[in-house]
């Protein structure tokens, strides 16, 4: 007999249920598994939850994620069966990562190498002291961005809303938490092959289709998704992201360094993972964003939210 801590029961915010898009869908039009199932954010809080604590190597995957939703449906009612749910599930656990995790999978990565919803906290620019450090601005976060970013990155114009003169004039003070949805640590770092690589991975539920025809594969490409991280501030998250795991990383593995033992980020469009079948475009495949920002990048970040000046 152990003790456990009460589940978290605070309903996710970041997650927008439909967001319209410019970029039409292309590609394919095989159906979504989870196309039928809602929307919304106890929803995506459900979801959430069953992810942290099911075990992708289990022999009958889709019985434990049953037993999964049926205990954490007690903290996040929704009107869904269980075998459903569970079923619509399922396919995201055989659809490969991507480039970043070399087409691993995350039934292919056990409990033993993740780390769920690690949590944080640490004080931006000195907490709540005053005088004693730069006042750090978001115009800030998005010149080093400008500075580190190559050219063409999906996720480069975010550089103009961090830096204009609304959003960029707001002040990193005071404390930042909140939790990553997981780490996983995968075989070969960049430069050691032998080693071990980090990527951090948040679950995303949300509906990128339109609303007068089924939801499918095709509504999940690259571009799409890009579009989808921008609408909703996604690429500054990832970016925290990364220092959160810099940082831990820095405090626990030995002979830590960045460029070798960070891996990036997935952003897992779940909707649109639909298992082995899962269309590939480019090397991407469908709901499946990989962002990998430059290491140098996350160190200057991660220094700049300590309150240090910036280099030019």
């Amino acid at each position: 007999v152990g003790v456990d801590s009460e589940p978290e029961v605070l309903e996710l915010d970041d997650e927008v249920a439909d967001v319209a898009l410019l970029e039409a869908p292309a590609g394919s039009e095989l159906a979504s598994p989870m196309a039928d199932l809602p929307t919304g954010a106890k929803f995506g809080s459900l979801v959430h939850a069953v992810l942290e604590t099911a075990d992708p190597q289990a022999v009958d995957l889709e019985g434990e994620l049953r037993e999964q939703i049926d205990r954490h449906s007690l903290w996040w009612p929704v009107d869904v069966s269980p075998a459903d749910l569970a079923a619509g599930l399922l396919p995201m656990h055989d659809t490969p990562l991507g480039p970043l995790a070399d087409g691993l999978t995350l039934r292919g990565i056990p409990l033993r190498d993740r780390l769920c919803e690690l949590d944080f906290e640490f004080p931006l620019a000195g907490g709540d002291m005053r005088g004693t450090v730069p006042d750090v601005r978001l115009s800030d976060v998005g010149e080093l961005l400008d500075r580190h970013l190559p050219a063409g990155d999906p996720l480069a114009p975010c550089i103009d809303r961090l830096t204009d003169a609304t959003l960029g004039r707001q002040s990193l003070r005071g404390y930042l938490s909140g939790s990553l949805d997981a780490v996983l640590r995968i075989p070969g770092g960049f430069d050691d092959p032998g080693g071990r690589r980090y990527l951090v991975v948040d679950y995303k539920t949300n509906w990128l289709g339109e609303p007068d025809r089924p939801l499918t594969a095709g509504d999940y490409t690259a571009g799409r998704m890009a579009e989808a991280m921008l609408h909703s501030d996604y690429p500054l998250q990832a970016l925290l992201y990364s220092v959160v795991l810099h940082r831990f990383l820095r405090w626990r593995q030995p002979g830590y360094r960045p460029q070798r033992h960070l891996g990036g980020i997935l952003y897992l469009f779940i909707r649109g993972m639909c298992g082995a079948d899962t269309p590939v475009s480019g090397g991407h495949p469908a709901g499946v964003f990989g962002w990998r920002p430059p290491a140098a990048l996350v160190e200057e970040l991660s220094d700049l939210l300590d309150g240090q000046e910036a280099v030019a």
